[in-house]
């Protein structure tokens, strides 16, 4: 059953999972270019995510992960 609260907590965890990409890419100073191109995502896509608007695909966050030299565990952790 579908609850309200569920709505903030999948909010929440999507944050999350955008700021660890960001820091994830920060850290290993690539840009939103490298990594959207190396992911075969878009621009806009990417920006979504960072900030936590979008949900991406599970195939998404492997090349995303793939692309940052870091396991998937680390992003959704």
């Amino acid at each position: 059953m579908h609850e309200p609260d569920d709505d903030a907590w999948l909010l929440e965890h999507s944050h999350v999972l955008g700021d660890r990409i960001r820091a994830a890419r920060i850290h290993r100073n690539l840009t939103q270019e490298r990594l959207y191109l190396g992911a075969g995502i878009s621009r806009d896509v990417l920006q979504r995510i960072e900030s936590g608007r979008h949900n991406p695909t599970f195939f998404t966050l492997l090349r995303i992960a793939h692309v940052l030299d870091v396991p998937l565990s680390d992003l959704v952790r």
